[in-house]
């Protein structure tokens, strides 16, 4: 099996903000280039540019209709950065429970013990 250039890999893929705002719009339906550029307020070559790294990574697909090409979200690819998130969701969730019992063992503060606002006299 051939390995993957740095380009067509699916982490290179959602590193860029672009990239990532264009699978969001995909994963409303299959949409053509024109609606995606309104997307994502950038210039037609622009988006292809960047719709061709998503191509090559094999996030989206493409379906040419006439003279326009469509193109959908094929988000299968994504299930290898959730499994890689995985050990890193763990960690983090331990962390959070740990935090979470730190505040259920500090005190209430005392209602009493607050400031109260004056009343104009």
């Amino acid at each position: 099996m051939a390995r993957a250039t740095s380009d067509e890999t699916v982490f290179h893929a959602i590193a860029c903000p672009t990239r990532r705002a264009l699978l969001d719009a995909l994963a409303n339906g299959e949409q053509n280039v024109g609606e995606l550029v309104a997307a994502v307020d950038m210039s037609q070559s622009a988006v292809s540019q960047q719709l061709g790294v998503l191509k090559r990574s094999g996030l989206v697909t493409e379906r040419a209709i006439g003279r326009y090409r469509h193109y959908s979200l094929r988000p299968e690819p994504l299930l290898e950065v959730d499994v890689w998130f995985a050990r890193y969701r763990e960690l983090l969730e331990r962390q959070l429970d740990s935090l979470g019992r730190v505040l259920d063992e500090m005190p209430d503060e005392d209602s009493e013990a607050l400031p109260r606002k004056r009343r104009p006299s």
